[in-house]
């Protein structure tokens, strides 16, 4: 009986030494990733390229607008030489 008792300490101590382990690491969880966050704007920085595409397009509104008053004026004149 004496042996055993001698003995339980050292199964003890290597029993408890790696549940003692293994219960600090679960504690530790890695870091949640950051959460999707939508990139800063930049201020009109380059702007470059998006006057290279604006430009050709704002010119066509401009063409529309004066198609569009020249077409207005043609009918206007179908319609008096109809006589309406």
């Amino acid at each position: 009986m004496n042996e055993s008792v001698r003995f339980l300490p050292r199964i003890l101590r290597h029993a408890c030494l790696p549940m003692l382990c293994l219960a600090a690491l679960a504690a530790c969880r890695p870091e949640p990733p950051p959460t999707e966050q939508p990139p800063e704007p930049q201020a009109q920085a380059h702007t470059e390229l998006r006057d290279a595409i604006q430009a050709p397009q704002d010119k066509a509104r401009a063409v529309e607008k004066n198609v569009q008053e020249a077409a207005d004026r043609q009918q206007a004149q179908i319609d008096e030489a109809e006589g309406g």
